[in-house]
Order: structure tokens, then C-alpha cells, then sequence
């Protein structure tokens, strides 16, 4: 059982306020209709709402990591490596 709020909950908007192509805030990850209902939401559905924007943002930064992490082959060495042994 969880414990009930004495505060509301604030809305994770940070003011940039701005979808992306698959329609989520780009400032606080929002869906749109998370938005548009959020002051009609439980706390309850509130709380569930945070969760998701916390996986949206571990996903976000998880891809981030991994393009970091990968390395970049660029046009001369793919050419340098398919003719190396060529000569």
C-alpha cells in the first residue's frame, strides 16, 4: 500500500514545450495526452506517469551511450580496408 501524498505532484514540464516526430514533449517526455490531462490525472496516475518518463529517459540515455560507444568507420578506412590486400 502505498503511502498517500500530502503535496501535489508538481508536472515535470521544464517549459521547452516542443514534440518530437513521435509526439513526446522534448523538455519533460511527455505524450501529449499525458499533457493535456495531467492536471485531470490521480496522484495515482500521476505516479504513473513519472515511471514512464523515468524509462523514457534511461532509454534515451542508453542510446546515447551506445552511439557514443560505437565506433565510426568512416569512407577511407571501409575503402583502405576493402583494398588492403590489393597491390
Amino acid at each position: 500500500m502505498e503511502q498517500p501524498d500530502f503535496f501535489p505532484i508538481p508536472s515535470p514540464c521544464i517549459g521547452v514545450c516542443e514534440a518530437n516526430a513521435k509526439g513526446y514533449c522534448k523538455g519533460c517526455l511527455r505524450s501529449r495526452e499525458e499533457r493535456l490531462y495531467w492536471q485531470k490525472m490521480t496522484d495515482d496516475q500521476k505516479h504513473q506517469v513519472m515511471r514512464l518518463l523515468s524509462m523514457r529517459k534511461t532509454k534515451i540515455r542508453n542510446r546515447q551511450l551506445d552511439a557514443m560507444a560505437a565506433p565510426e568507420v568512416g569512407v577511407e578506412a571501409q575503402s583502405g580496408f576493402l583494398f588492403e590486400d590489393e597491390g
